[in-house]
């Protein structure tokens, strides 16, 4: 029997499709990792898995390059099939890092600051599939969130594409409630719009791609 393997994920075209919901550390953080960070990469298994195709596992780093890392696997896999173990030797690159904890964080580059979207919305599948664009979007108060959820109802009411689909269409299509920044993953020519009150309405013109306001 061959002894279970794996590969390690490059993050980076990840982050790329989701901008807005998946964030590395920044190139001058990842630059400065060192003998002692913990870091953590993407494991994928190349052999059949009981319950877990992809573990995101922690490393101690011991020696550094430039590009290529050497570590020990400082936790140990969820999946059963999984033949590492703490201790492990795991050969890494920079680029493959997902984030840091800092064995100095008094030395460490300060992080990079962005802004996150985890607000929720209600929206159409039909835009979270790609297959039509957003073209009106609408705020209205709150009325989604429930006791528990983690992050509050944003307000956001976004529609796909509406001029050529029929009412039949229109009816069909399915609400999904996701997180703001799900939707600009996908069509983010409304992002300036994020923080128009409640009550604002927009409606976009494909011919110039704006959006007009609604009164």
């Amino acid at each position: 029997m061959t002894a279970p393997t794996f590969t390690l994920l490059d993050p980076r075209p990840v982050a790329a499709n989701a901008r807005y919901t998946f964030f590395l550390p920044s190139p001058a953080e990842i630059a400065a990792v060192g003998k002692g960070d913990l870091v953590k990469l993407t494991f994928a298994y190349t052999h059949e898995t009981e319950e877990w195709s992809i573990e995101r596992m922690w490393v101690t780093v011991e020696d550094v390059g430039d590009t290529d890392l050497t570590g020990v696997l400082a936790n140990q896999p969820f999946e059963k099939t999984s033949s590492l173990k703490v201790g492990d030797l795991i050969r890494f690159q920079r680029y493959c890092i997902l984030s840091i904890q800092w064995a100095r964080p008094e030395t460490a580059p300060p992080p990079m600051e962005y802004r996150e979207y985890w607000e929720r919305c209600l929206v159409d599948e039909c835009v979270l599939d790609g297959s039509e664009p957003v073209e009106y979007i609408y705020r209205e108060e709150p009325d989604m969130q429930e006791e528990g959820d983690k992050f509050p109802d944003s307000g956001w009411r976004i529609r796909g594409r509406l001029s050529e689909a029929s009412d039949e269409e229109l009816d069909a299509r399915k609400p999904q409630y996701v997180a703001v920044g799900a939707v600009l993953n996908r069509d983010d020519s409304w992002l300036s719009l994020i923080d128009a009150p409640i009550g604002s309405r927009f409606t976009r013109d494909f011919t110039t791609d704006t959006y007009n306001e609604e009164h």
